[in-house]
């Protein structure tokens, strides 16, 4: 679908502005794809035709996500939120209130692991996925914070990382293991030397985001603005065409979680993010302030992170099994 002033799409259009107000590769990616599914779902052809009765059509495509294609809460909101942005943002046309069945989203107490749980998982991994880990567990990272750290984030001084950008676009600081020390020098060792040998290869020149490249022209060269996981391989950027090296793939963490926890027995449903939930549940354990952990996890919300406290409250930690009375 095309605009009738401009040779550009009209998805072409959406991916410009979500660049221009600093929207990440995968949200642009994420939204671009909901509104492609939204015109292919009412078969629109022409720019007008999103703007007639625009409400009904997008309660029309929730609806139809809901009740026909029964996905998650959380994808038909991304969905919602994608239509909101493209209508206010890229057809000038604000939706002013839209009715439709939506995903009814289950309250979930997180999956913890023990203490025990966490050592024996840890075990089983190596190289770069056991030192994210380590940090997922340590700091209370989300894997998208963690891969996507920059060397100058880490101030080994104060025993600290900063988290940049964080979800809503916060900055927070939060502690790391005196433990990993040895580990993260030595890392950053080999970190430094792939870089080097990217420079030599005039591919050294790391994505800054918010337009720095322009501020500063040779800041994306520095070792200090590199990622602290880089990837195995150079790839091109998605946006500038350039060969660039890229942070580690999530996916590479993921798949390694997963064989040691099969190898460990444990039978709990364990991701990434079980690892924060498990930070944030073991400082509560050892009596860390709710307000504290609040702080070091980046919630807006208090009653986002009251959710570890039912945690504590379940099984041995809470009720006496009446079993045991017996």
């Amino acid at each position: 679908m095309s605009t009738q002033n401009s040779k550009k799409s009209i998805l072409d259009e959406m991916r410009d502005i979500l660049r221009r107000l600093h929207y990440s590769i995968h949200t642009e990616r994420a939204y671009c794809d909901w509104v492609a599914r939204y015109i292919r779902f009412h078969h629109l052809q022409k720019k007008e035709a999103l703007l007639i009765d625009a409400e009904k059509k997008v309660e029309a495509f929730l609806t139809h996500l809901a009740v026909q294609a029964n996905v998650a809460a959380s994808t038909q909101n991304q969905a919602f939120n994608a239509l909101v942005f493209f209508y206010k943002r890229v057809l000038n046309c604000p939706l002013e209130g839209v009715e439709a069945t939506r995903t009814r989203k289950e309250k979930r107490v997180p999956v913890v692991l023990t203490r025990e749980e966490v050592k024996q998982t840890l075990a089983f991994l190596e190289g770069t996925p056991e030192l994210l880990v380590k940090l997922l567990y340590g700091s209370g990272l989300r894997i998208t914070e963690a891969v996507r750290l920059r060397v100058q984030d880490i101030d080994f001084g104060y025993r600290q990382i900063t988290v940049r950008n964080g979800k809503g676009l916060s900055d927070r600081v939060t502690p790391f293991s005196e433990s990993l020390v040895p580990l993260l020098h030595n890392h950053l060792e080999r970190v430094k030397a792939i870089h080097e040998k990217d420079l030599e290869a005039e591919a050294g020149a790391v994505y800054l985001p918010y337009a720095l490249a322009r501020k500063y022209p040779n800041a994306d060269k520095e070792f200090n603005w590199q990622y602290v996981f880089p990837s195995r391989n150079l790839s091109k950027d998605p946006r500038s065409g350039l060969p660039r090296r890229h942070h580690t793939d999530q996916s590479i963490v993921n798949k390694a979680i997963k064989q040691a926890i099969r190898k460990t027995g444990i039978t709990k449903k364990v991701s990434a993010h079980t690892f924060r939930h498990s930070f944030a549940t073991h400082l509560l354990q050892r009596g860390t302030d709710i307000r504290t952990i609040q702080s070091l996890l980046g919630h807006k919300n208090l009653e986002t992170t009251m959710i570890y406290t039912h945690v504590l409250k379940q099984g041995g930690e809470g009720v006496i099994s009446p079993l045991d009375d017996l």
